[in-house]
């Protein structure tokens, strides 16, 4: 006798569930149930909600944010950010919590990932092209490389000063490493003490 198992639809909607991230089979599968025992007062409401934001949202072909068709970039569209300066990020995820901080107002370009050679990555598959593009176009002053510390991080960041580097007029920096607020030196690890000594301030 075969083993009982939920119908096929909750089945399918498990499988969908756990290639969303961070969510396990196990996960995928109280999530699935719960949705079920709600019923349709809440499945409805959310399958129309991200079937509109998946044929509603685009990626802004500019800076790589996210946009609408009918709005367009909330980035690229505001006349009073600096044309002057221009951050790289990895994905367009990472803007945010640069405009959170409220202590950048210039303009944004995501690469959509970083250098993987292991995972077949490589400059080729980013916005490096549109990123020269940009640049080429004029206008910029300094780029400002806001990547991760990591491996591949280093990596796209040490490539892109390479190229970058070369453009005459052209200011690279890269945001400061090191403790961060709040912390101490009894929690931070080798390599960021090395960074916050490297990237100290003086005080006079």
């Amino acid at each position: 006798m075969a083993a009982v198992d939920y119908p096929k639809p909750i089945r399918d909607l498990i499988v969908h569930l756990k290639q969303l991230p961070g969510i396990g089979p196990r996960s995928a599968e109280r999530i699935a149930v719960w949705m079920m025992q709600q019923g349709r007062a809440t499945t409805d409401p959310l399958s129309e909600i991200v079937s509109r934001a998946g044929s509603e949202i685009v990626e802004c072909s500019v800076c790589g944010f996210f946009s609408t068709v009918e709005s367009g970039c909330a980035i690229c569209e505001e006349p009073q950010r600096d044309d002057t300066v221009l951050c790289i990020v990895e994905n367009p995820t990472d803007i945010l919590p640069l405009e959170r901080s409220g202590a950048f107002r210039g303009q944004y370009h995501s690469l959509r990932g970083r250098i993987s050679p292991l995972d077949g990555i490589g400059p080729e598959d980013l916005r490096i092209g549109e990123l020269l593009s940009r640049l080429q176009a004029g206008g910029f002053v300094e780029v400002i490389l806001a990547l991760g510390s990591d491996v591949e991080g280093e990596a796209t960041a040490n490539y892109l000063a390479e190229i970058l580097q070369a453009r005459e007029g052209l200011s690279v920096s890269r945001l400061a490493q090191g403790l961060p607020a709040g912390g101490g030196l009894e929690s931070a690890d080798e390599l960021t003490l090395m960074r916050a000594l490297q990237g100290r301030t003086g005080l006079r």
